[in-house]
């Protein structure tokens, strides 16, 4: 989609033909509109031969071509061509990998994505990006941010290596937890984020000094504690993480065991403990999976949005680096970036290499569970973590979203409703309506027909600007 980099409306020939009878007006009454387009949503009926029309940054006006409208000072053709609410990546680490952080937020807009949450980094640099970016007048996503993974005592990601950098914070106790919660909140993060190694107390104080910020609480369920006990008491649930164990018919003991190895660790850092519980126990929670239990499980978490990201638990088995589409979006990766991943791709080729799905066909049926009793569920790729090009990676998580069950439209609901629901935002963002923002995608395919028809994009509107438009 290299083509698509350029700045839209200036480079748009307009199509003034075939304008309905809507004049093209140097002082309309608004800056401009698509007609004749096809509008889908995440939820609703289809509106075919529709109007949009949009001033600054806000829809103004939608309904059928036959109803009129305001006049507006620029006119698209839409025919053929459906219009979706801008896309969301629910969990993004934007400072995972530092030789890519500059490039990702032409790299989302490329892909339609309009909004990332950003779950996991260190708050000043964060801070200092949002800041950057705006003051310049760069085309980006609307860019929400948690600050640090809040941990334990030990940290999982510290720093220490390439692998983990430092995206967590250690907090070891109720007063730290308190004071943490009151520094992100002044700092102007949106959210916080709860890691794994966190105590049961620490947990607790961190979500009720949240709730009397009025801040939404995203978190992995931490390892001493069941996910019925911790989801419910959060907004966002991320990767699926620890509801394996809670879903095994002898959660009780196996949950007594991590607690006893949290509180004596032999000097081990926060990232190798963390890896040895879960290699000890996902796969035995697995082999001991009880449907009862589970059930019982996902009916304490009807509130709590689920952001499963199968696009890295179900990596194995949908193998991105065989896709001719994973290939063309390297492309666009910084040269530094695209040399080490491809040579980590080469590795992943070699031949004879066996893949264990198990996790992966867990995961993909554990969504599928999910979204059978109505459990809401957030599009998140984690990216750029384990090869996930961002914007890319996005249109791979909601083909496995429509592969654990989904339809496209719900898996479309996933990444625009959903996400801006957690903030609270979702009477402003995410459908195509009067006063909505105008965060838009106008593709050339259905993505009701074929999911994968998310990737077929014309152009991308970012509050209001077309930052992005193929030639008609």
């Amino acid at each position: 989609m290299g083509s698509l980099r350029m700045l839209v409306l200036i480079m748009w020939l307009p199509l003034l033909a075939g304008c309905q009878g809507f004049p093209m007006l140097s002082d309309g009454s608004a800056d401009w509109a698509i007609e004749s387009v096809t509008l889908i949503e995440g939820e609703g009926e289809v509106r075919r031969d529709h109007r949009v029309v949009v001033k600054g940054d806000r829809i103004v006006w939608v309904g059928p071509m036959s109803a009129g409208g305001p006049r507006a000072a620029e006119t698209i053709d839409g025919r053929n061509q459906f219009l979706i609410p801008g896309l969301w990546d629910a969990h993004v680490h934007y400072l995972y990998d530092e030789e890519l952080t500059e490039a990702m937020p032409d790299l989302f807009l490329d892909h339609g994505i309009t909004s990332v949450r950003d779950t996991g980094g260190d708050l000043d640099r964060l801070v200092a990006l949002r800041s950057g970016w705006t003051t310049a007048g760069r085309a980006m996503p609307r860019f929400y941010f948690s600050g640090p993974l809040l941990d334990g005592r030990l940290v999982v990601y510290d720093g220490k290596t390439a692998a983990q950098p430092a995206l967590g914070s250690s907090i070891p106790d109720i007063v730290a937890a308190k004071m943490a919660v009151a520094h992100l909140k002044n700092r102007g993060a949106d959210f916080i984020k709860i890691y794994e190694l966190v105590s049961p107390e620490v947990f607790e104080a961190l979500v009720e000094a949240a709730r009397a910020e009025g801040m939404p609480i995203a978190s992995h369920v931490p390892l001493s504690l069941p996910a019925d006990i911790a989801g419910p008491q959060v907004d966002s649930m991320e990767h699926l993480r620890n509801i394996d164990l809670a879903c095994a018919r002898n959660w009780r003991a196996m949950l007594e065991a991590r607690r006893v190895r949290l509180t004596d660790f032999d000097g081990l850092r926060g990232y190798p403990l963390r890896r040895e519980l879960h290699e000890a126990q996902r796969y035995q929670s697995i082999a001991d999976y009880d449907p009862a239990r589970c059930a019982d499980v996902l009916g304490t978490l009807g509130e709590t949005m689920q952001v499963p990201t199968l696009r890295l638990n179900a990596f194995y088995h949908s193998r991105p680096f065989e896709d001719e589409a994973f290939e063309h979006a390297l492309l666009g990766l910084p040269e530094s970036v695209r040399v080490r991943w491809r040579y980590d791709v080469e590795e992943l080729r070699e031949p004879g290499r066996e893949w264990d799905l198990r996790f992966a066909n867990w995961s993909l049926g554990l969504v599928g569970d999910m979204h059978a009793v109505d459990i809401p569920i957030a599009a998140g790729t984690d990216t750029p973590i384990r090869l996930a090009i961002p914007g890319e990676s996005l249109h791979r998580e909601l083909e496995l979203l429509v592969e654990s069950g989904l339809s496209p439209q719900d898996a479309i609901f996933a990444a625009t409703v959903a996400p801006a629901r957690f903030f609270g935002l979702d009477g402003q963002m995410g459908r195509i309506r009067d006063g909505q923002r105008a965060d838009l995608v106008l593709l050339r395919a259905n993505p009701l027909e074929a999911i994968r028809n998310t990737r077929e994009i014309q152009g991308v509107v970012a509050a209001g600007e077309w930052v992005r438009r193929e030639a008609p």
